[in-house]
């Protein structure tokens, strides 16, 4: 007998028809002897709309009620899932984040887990009952009602398994579970058994879409076993776990990431002096950019040309900064690029081979796809390129690392 959470999205609980679906999948595992506590997002869409309906009244509606206002949409799927387990047999009450005391920090709209008091979830389940809480929500010390931001269902669902100790935390999407690459661009892509928090954490990070980074690192730190299912298909999925030990055997590389949404920028002609990445970057920090990948070069003129890259959406703002700091330089100038892609390739095996990187360098190579930027980690390799050459780099590193599904294989 185990204790199990699992958590379902917006599209698992999108309509009542599918509600009853999550309902009688519940039901298995209950009849199984497991005890299970449900965590559930809004129906796909709903958030959305009382976004849009808050915004109708005022541009910028202030956070508080905003959270009041959208945490509405996880309770009418809590309440409904409770409804349809109870309509087919199953003891079962639904809990908002304030019932339970999903104790959040006051930042409304993107609000922090701070501790979980899982006192009321122990006696409902030791009364035989399936709890249903609501995910994406909490309330603060002064009994406030916050929402956690984006991924916050993933979130809750993983936070609940760590203070329930529960025996696996279960996240159902559309998927049914994580893949080498993106299937759609690479039709060979394998669905992983097995992956590391630590490769999930670099996948999730490096453009992967199947978990938020947040729950992949709260799963982490509380050394709880996360698994990703397809909602109405059965199957394995994928465990998400610390032990290494099994990988010795698997591909160096687990996986290959990319990511579109990239823009690089070059201020060109910089004096070469202490400090010089730190006035460079430090306006752009100040203006809320994030900075991914940085490559300094040093002329023979003692300048410097320094290049980083940003998020696409954020390119035109830190271009503005920056052509700022070149006036302010006396720097020659400031070039951008919003054509390129990053492609990465991640895997604990890394730790214990060499020639990972000259071997990704090289399948580049072989296709006349020029490499701009490279950024190492111990567990990850990442190269900036012409977005065009993205679909062909990723099939190419898919192939030379040896992560094609043999023939007749299919996921």
């Amino acid at each position: 007998m185990a204790l199990i959470v699992q958590k379902f999205g917006g599209t698992s609980v999108g309509s009542v028809e599918r509600i009853e679906r999550v309902a009688a999948k519940v039901k298995k595992f209950r009849d199984n002897g497991d005890d299970i506590v449900v965590v559930v997002s809004a129906m796909s869409g709903e958030t959305n709309r009382l976004i849009d309906l808050a915004k109708q009244i005022s541009e910028q509606p202030v956070a508080r009620e905003l959270d009041v206002m959208v945490s509405t949409g996880e309770q009418v799927t809590i309440a409904l899932l409770a409804m349809a387990l109870m309509k087919i047999g199953v003891p079962a009450v639904s809990y908002t984040g304030a019932q339970i005391r999903i104790l959040t920090d006051s930042a409304h709209t993107k609000a922090r887990i701070l501790q979980i008091d899982s006192q009321q979830i122990q006696k409902e389940l030791k009364a035989g009952r399936v709890v249903v809480v609501a995910g994406f929500q909490g309330v603060d010390e002064a009994g406030n009602i916050t929402t956690l931001g984006r991924g916050g269902s993933d979130t809750t669902g993983v936070a609940l398994a760590a203070a329930l100790k529960a025996d696996e935390c279960q996240i159902y999407t559309d998927v049914d579970g994580v893949y080498t690459t993106d299937p759609r661009v690479v039709t060979k892509a394998q669905r992983l058994d097995k992956i590391t928090f630590e490769e999930m954490l670099e996948m999730a990070s490096l453009g992967s879409k199947v978990l938020q980074i947040r729950a992949v690192e709260f799963a982490g730190k509380y050394s709880v076993p996360l698994r990703v299912l397809h909602s109405f298909q059965e199957g394995p999925g994928t465990l998400i776990t610390l032990d290494e030990e099994e990988s010795m055997e698997q591909p160096i590389i687990s996986g290959i990431a990319f990511n579109r949404d990239e823009a690089k920028l070059t201020i060109r002609g910089v004096p070469d002096t202490p400090g010089v990445a730190f006035k460079i970057l430090g306006p752009v920090s100040a203006a809320n950019v994030e900075v991914d990948m940085i490559v300094q070069n040093v002329a023979h003129d003692k300048t410097t040309d320094f290049t980083f890259t940003v998020h696409r959406n954020d390119y035109h703002n830190a271009l503005q900064v920056l052509e700022g700091i070149a006036r302010e330089m006396g720097a020659r100038e400031v070039i951008g690029d919003i054509d390129v892609a990053k492609v990465s390739i991640v895997g604990v095996g890394m730790r214990s081979h060499a020639g990972v990187a000259s071997r990704m360098f090289e399948a580049l190579a072989k296709e006349n796809i020029n490499i701009q930027m490279i950024s190492t980690s111990e567990i990850k390799v990442s190269v900036v390129i012409e977005e065009k050459y993205l679909e062909l780099a990723v099939r190419a590193l898919h192939t030379a690392f040896e992560l094609d599904a043999p023939a007749g294989k299919g996921e």
